[in-house]
């Protein structure tokens, strides 16, 4: 179906539909702002000690997201007044960007390398991560190429897939198995959003599936984590001792919290409390009632995020509107389970709350696309 003709129905008058757009995007810069500004809080909390332990600044962290997010909000306002069909007509130079970034972390000198992965690349002033541009890179290509093809065809389906494949490549080759596993399961949204029949969606998701386990003995530290995940008191000062340390944090809270500020785990105890696992720090400060609020805020900005792609004007439109928010979604979900104990621990920030400036960057401007339809959708219809 041709994306230009597609048009979704929409039960209300015309006149109505700019006040609903309003109030979409209102709630959509509302939701963003609010948890990112929470995160910059969350952050403060959680990293000042051990920032002034280490770099002598407790304000450092919060420093660097600060910068980020006025680059996110900067990008958030450019993007929304861009028409969602110019970044359409840019989808293979954003495509071939997201390549070139994933590929330039390799060269010697450029590529950051930590806790044993090569994930950032040095711009000298800050450092950024090339998997969370590109993740969004896929989900633009995804929505263009759907959107003017049928997904009856294999082999269409297959032309789909082959830059998403390529992408996980290089993403565990980096190694980061968290990020793979998001775009893995962005790849299967964007077909399912696309109207791929069962069939086809099963023949490919039983290869996909029966590879994991492979995955996991290449690398024997994911091996180790999964064995952490099952019994993590088999290695309480190893390979479960960071799931541990969550579970304390969780458990230490309570209904209400201990109080902000006044995290016990934050003192070195819970590794990487700033980013993978900041929220079991809003766990034990604010309590099960300051997590589930939390959760709530993100359930509002996906719910909102749903409805951008139901009353977009265009199939394309839709689809991107359904990429954006499945990687909100995918990525709060995999983040939740891991710091919960749901799922193996894997290193992947909380969108918007986290310390990570490319995360936050690459959020809020897939949000500035969302607010893009969602203007799209309230003028007259082409």
């Amino acid at each position: 179906m041709n994306s230009d003709n597609y048009s979704p129905a929409i039960n209300a008058p015309l006149s109505f539909v700019p006040k609903e757009y309003s109030r979409r995007n209102a709630a959509l810069i509302t939701l963003t702002m609010i948890l990112s500004l929470f995160g910059l809080l969350m952050i403060y909390s959680a990293s000042g000690y051990a920032a002034e332990r280490s770099v002598g600044d407790s304000f450092y962290y919060v420093k660097k997201q600060g910068i980020a997010l006025l680059v996110g909000t900067a990008a958030m306002i450019f993007l929304s007044r861009v028409d969602p069909f110019t970044v359409k007509k840019l989808r293979y130079v954003i495509l071939a960007i997201s390549f070139l970034l994933l590929g330039v972390i390799f060269i010697p000198g450029v590529g950051v390398v930590s806790y044993g992965a090569r994930r950032w690349i040095d711009l000298g002033f800050m450092t950024m991560q090339p998997s969370e541009v590109a993740k969004f890179g896929y989900a633009i290509y995804a929505a263009s190429f759907i959107s003017d093809r049928s997904l009856s065809s294999f082999k269409n389906v297959i032309l789909v897939l082959l830059p998403g494949v390529a992408m996980c490549i290089l993403i565990m080759l980096e190694p980061n198995m968290s990020i793979t596993m998001c775009l893995f399961a962005l790849m299967l949204c964007m077909l399912l959003a696309g109207g791929i029949s069962g069939k086809k969606l099963l023949l490919l998701l039983i290869p996909a599936l029966l590879m994991i386990p492979a995955l996991i003995l290449l690398e024997p530290y994911r091996l180790k984590r999964l064995m952490a995940f099952l019994d993590p008191w088999a290695s309480p000062k190893a390979e479960g001792y960071q799931l541990i340390q969550s579970y304390y944090a969780l458990c230490r809270g309570g209904i209400f919290g201990v109080g902000l500020f006044n995290s016990r785990q934050k003192y070195l105890f819970l590794p990487f409390a700033e980013s993978d696992f900041i929220f079991s720090i809003i766990g034990e400060e604010l309590g099960l009632t300051g997590a589930i609020v939390t959760m709530l805020l993100f359930l509002a900005l996906i719910g909102y995020g749903l409805s951008t792609a139901k009353r977009a004007k265009t199939r394309f439109e839709a689809l991107l509107a359904s990429g954006i928010t499945s990687l909100i979604g995918i990525q709060t979900a995999v983040n939740l389970a891991v710091v919960t104990g749901c799922i193996p621990p894997t290193g992947l920030p909380l969108p918007f709350v986290s310390a990570g400036g490319s995360s936050l960057v690459s959020f809020m401007s897939g949000v500035g696309i969302l607010l893009s339809i969602n203007r799209h959708s309230s003028t007259n219809l082409r």
